[in-house]
Formats: structure tokens, sequence, C-alpha cells
């Protein structure tokens, strides 16, 4: 009896403990909360931000003005039949100006072959933003006797091909991660740097954790490598996507409403009940990114978090609380 007792009491404390610590955290959130909100598991996730490793960094791409292409890949040792090389595969370089020890990067300019919009206007916005690269491998010269150079692949990001570029490497800078913060969905606009996502890594279109996607906003604008993007989507967006309209436009009535409400686009129905404007909705963050590198008027980034797919053609705003 003494036994059970003795258990009960230990119960309680415990209970009263774990009451204790959950009022602490809750109040914890509030107090970073800005004035008008309520803290809420939902509208204020906590952020599990995923770190950029090396490959992260140097297989990115990014996107920029042309890139001179004068040295290229032309071949290796086992040409014509072998196509592909990889680590520790010897290749041979057109151009001039190689010297033994020097490291390239290989690149490759990227068309995309379904010539698709995923966004309406997003062919004449990456135009103007730039032309795409892949970054494919970082090589080391190991041989100039030759009318053409011999190279090494050090470290492979995917295979490199005869025509791919070859432009001089650079050391990537490191990334700096805040510590972890609650990220805020319905967050107004900020006055801060904005841009949009005109581009993913490998033409994708649903985009989550650890994938790299292309802003039109760079250095000039004063964006920096380690600064922190808000991806944020509104749901007049999601009524210019094909598959997300098509949920705007079907019933979303129940037949015991008396006056069901008309919601936008179907404003033209004859319904006597409210009508619902889409463009009032609250804009939503669908996610973090991170830079990982910059050119003047563009910036590639990695997504560290998201809450729900992020999309090219989502607005990206400079998160002032990272």
């Amino acid at each position: 009896m003494k036994k059970t007792g003795l258990l009960l009491v230990l119960l309680l404390a415990v209970a009263a403990f774990a009451q204790q610590s959950d009022s602490a955290a809750a109040s914890s959130g509030d107090q970073n909360t800005p004035s008008g909100t309520m803290f809420t598991s939902a509208s204020f996730p906590s952020e599990r931000v995923q770190t950029p490793t090396n490959a992260d960094l140097y297989c990115a791409g990014f996107v920029s003005k042309p890139v001179p292409n004068a040295k290229f890949v032309a071949g290796g040792l086992q040409s014509p039949n072998t196509t592909k090389f990889v680590n520790g595969d010897m290749m041979y370089l057109a151009g001039s100006g190689y010297q033994v020890g020097q490291q390239y990067t290989a690149v490759r300019e990227l068309r995309d072959p379904n010539q698709y919009e995923l966004f309406p206007g997003q062919h004449s916005m990456l135009k103007a933003t730039g032309q795409p690269y892949a970054e494919l491998a970082r090589i080391k010269i190991v041989d100039t006797r030759s009318k053409m150079a011999i190279a090494q692949v050090e470290f492979s990001c995917d295979p490199v091909n005869p025509g791919d570029v070859v432009i001089p490497y650079a050391e990537k800078q490191t990334i700096t991660f805040h510590p972890p913060v609650h990220f805020d969905r319905f967050a107004p606009m900020n006055g801060k740097v904005n841009g949009r996502i005109v581009m993913a890594k490998d033409f994708d279109y649903e985009l989550g954790t650890g994938m790299k996607v292309y802003m039109n906003v760079g250095s000039s604008q004063g964006v920096k490598v380690g600064d922190y993007f808000r991806a944020v989507r509104s749901y007049s967006q999601d009524l210019k996507d094909p598959v997300d309209s098509l949920s705007f436009k079907a019933s979303t009535t129940e037949d015991t409403q008396k006056n069901p409400p008309a919601i936008e686009p179907n404003m033209l129905t004859h319904s006597k009940g409210p009508k619902i404007h889409v463009e009032d909705f609250p804009r939503r963050g669908v996610g973090e990114i991170v830079i990982l590198s910059t050119t003047a008027s563009t910036s590639t980034g990695m997504i560290v978090f998201a809450v729900e797919d992020v999309h090219p053609g989502d607005r990206v705003e400079l998160d002032p609380q990272q």
C-alpha cells in the first residue's frame, strides 16, 4: 500500500512538472510573437533547419550572364567510347592558358527540353534574369605538354560531357546558421529586399528541404551569402495555377446551407450568400531559404525548412529575424 501511494505521488509530481514546462514554453513563445498575434504551433512552427553540405555548396548551380566558353571539355582517355567523366577520370581540355596544378569547375549551359512554363511569364523572367548553369565537377590540370591540356576529375557532382565549359575554380563561403526559431506563417510584407524564385535545380517544380532554387535578386540589391529569405505564396497565385485553380472552381457548399457563399472566381453565380474574395486571404509562408552564392542580379539558395511544397514563381523576401 505504501508503495502504491509513493508511486501515485511521484506520478502527480511528474505531471505537475510537465504542466509547468508547457506553460513556460508557451509563455516564452508568446514573448517572441509580434503584436496582434497569439502563439500557436500551427502559425509558428519550429524550424528544423538542414545544414548545407560541401556537395550542396559546390553542386548547386547558378544563374548569371553567359560565362566565357573558350575553354571546354573535348574528350577523355577512353574517347570516343566513354562520353561521361566522373571522379578520377582523365579529360582533355580545349583552349589556352592552362597551367599544371590549376583547378577549374566544369559547368553546363542549360536548356529545358520540355519548354513548359511552371508559372505564367517564367520564360521571359528567366531570360531577363540570366542563363542557368549546372555545376558538374572540380577538376585539376595535370599535364600541358600537348595541344590540349589534360585534367583529372577531383570531385564530381554529375558526369561531365564533351562540350561542357570549364571556368576557374573558386572557394565557396561557408554558411553560418542561426539558432532554432519559430517560422511565422502569416507574416505581412516587411519592406525588405524581395524577389521571386524563377527556376529550380533540375527544372523541378515541387520543392522541399535540401533542394536548390534560383532567385532574381543578387548582390546589387544587398543580398549576401548566408542571408535567409522567406518563400511566400498568395491564394491569388493559386488561382493562376492550372491544378490548384480547379479546387477554387469546385463546389464548397453543404446541402444544409440556406445561402451558400460565392467564392471567386465563381462570382457570377446567383448565390444570395456572402461573397468571398480570395485576394483578401492572408499570404502564407511556405519555406525558408539560405543563400549559397550570388551574382550581381541573381542568387542561388537552398531550402532549409519547408512547411509545404515550395514552387518556382513563389515570392521571396529577406527574413529580418535571422
